[in-house]
């Protein structure tokens, strides 16, 4: 079969694809190559990918219904899964440019559920990729699938729970079987420069201040790339049967909250070099804690991390130094 992956130049998505193909999956990879980050760093994750026979990419927004159709039903053999990664990611960048997210995560999901209604009766499963932000202000922890999440604090975490709601709308409209991951905090190698431990790595090895704001009084539920990878392939090949309507939702989180300084500590120790902190305030749209309840992920997928953040970081620490040429 084809597996339609969005995103496929991002950092989950590159290891997706690459698992995908790895198990002789063809990947029929869609990206639009946007600037939010170096696009360098994007056509590298592309060259890796290139090296695959069975993979083909196809550069376009999503949110171009009529180019992503064009690109989804060339593909031979047939499209009949699609892994949904692609959109506009980051927190502050939302308090900036709204518009972007409004494109890319509201326009291009419904896009990609139009694409899978045109695809079915052959559409064997869309999974696609949620996030801990929309539990949003939530003060019980661990944060469980059942949990209201109607108090976003974010565009970003709006637009996430409004494309959970969308796609369980057309899931019950048009059968087509679904299941959205909420994903807590990825990290790991040929990461996104945006996100905090990547940027802490790029300060300690330059030698700038590290920046940890309310005081470091933060605590993530930070999750390993491979894991998650797994957890995306489980699911992928359980497609949601006998419920009505065919979606789901699931956590793929570490279950194991790290506060921000032990994490800036445990990177420090990968990398061999101090960080020089500073402390700020909270910022406008995050939240003081994120924790996953696996506890339905477990029972339903036999889904469980296996890489603790100490074993992450240091081969994230390798990657970042062989990637920018400090190894």
């Amino acid at each position: 079969m084809t597996v339609l992956v969005t995103g496929a130049a991002g950092f989950v998505g590159l290891h997706v694809a690459q698992a995908l193909l790895q198990r002789g999956e063809r990947v029929l990879g869609i990206d639009d190559l946007n600037a939010y980050y170096d696009p360098e760093l994007k056509e590298a994750r592309l060259r890796l990918l290139r090296q695959h026979p069975g993979f083909t990419f196809a550069r376009l927004d999503i949110a171009e219904h009529a180019a992503l159709v064009e690109a989804a039903t060339a593909a031979n053999p047939p499209v009949t899964a699609v892994v949904h990664l692609a959109a506009q990611a980051g927190v502050r960048y939302s308090l900036e440019n709204p518009f972007a997210y409004v494109r890319s995560n509201l326009e291009g999901h419904m896009s990609i559920l139009e694409l899978c209604r045109a695809l079915l009766p052959e559409l064997r499963h869309l999974v696609y990729a949620s996030s801990s932000s929309v539990y949003g202000a939530n003060r019980k922890v661990p944060f469980a699938v059942q949990d209201r999440c109607d108090a976003p604090v974010s565009l970003y975490a709006a637009t996430k729970r409004a494309d959970e709601l969308l796609s369980e709308a057309y899931a019950r409209l048009y059968g087509i079987p679904q299941t959205g991951l909420r994903f807590f905090t990825v990290y790991g190698p040929w990461g996104r420069p945006d996100m905090a431990y990547y940027s802490f790595a790029d300060a300690i090895a330059a030698g700038r201040p590290v920046t940890l704001y309310n005081h470091g009084h933060m605590r993530r539920d930070f999750t390993y790339i491979d894991d998650v990878v797994d957890g995306v392939l489980r699911a992928l090949d359980r497609p949601p049967e006998g419920l009505s309507p065919p979606h789901r939702l699931y956590n793929l989180g570490n279950d194991q909250p790290v506060e921000l300084l032990d994490f800036v500590r445990a990177l420090e120790t990968a990398m061999g070099a101090k960080a020089d902190i500073r402390m700020a305030e909270m910022q406008p749209g995050d939240v003081e804690q994120t924790w996953a309840d696996i506890t339905t992920t477990r029972e339903e997928l036999g889904w469980a991390p296996r890489t603790p953040v100490a074993e992450g970081l240091r081969r994230f620490a390798a990657w970042h130094r062989e990637y920018h040429g400090r190894g």
